[in-house]
């Protein structure tokens, strides 16, 4: 899920280069939704296995919506 690959890199370094389809595609949708700022790769299929997305932050939005999951966790 594009929420649990946000938990997992909020305390990276940034700018965090990910190369793994899944968390390309994760990166993907975070910066769809305006969650983390990131430099995609081309969706193309060649080179796949060499593609990697860069995630430069998590924007303000993406804090607060770490927040909100935090504090939904805690009234579980």
């Amino acid at each position: 899920m594009p929420m649990d690959f946000l938990q997992r890199i909020e305390e990276a370094s940034f700018p965090l280069a990910v190369r793994s389809e899944d968390d390309i595609r994760r990166a993907a949708v975070l910066a769809a939704a305006q969650l983390v700022e990131a430099v995609l790769p081309p969706s193309s299929s060649e080179g796949a296995e060499q593609r990697v997305a860069v995630i430069l932050r998590i924007t303000p939005r993406g804090r607060t919506e770490l927040n909100r999951l935090r504090a939904g966790a805690h009234h579980l």
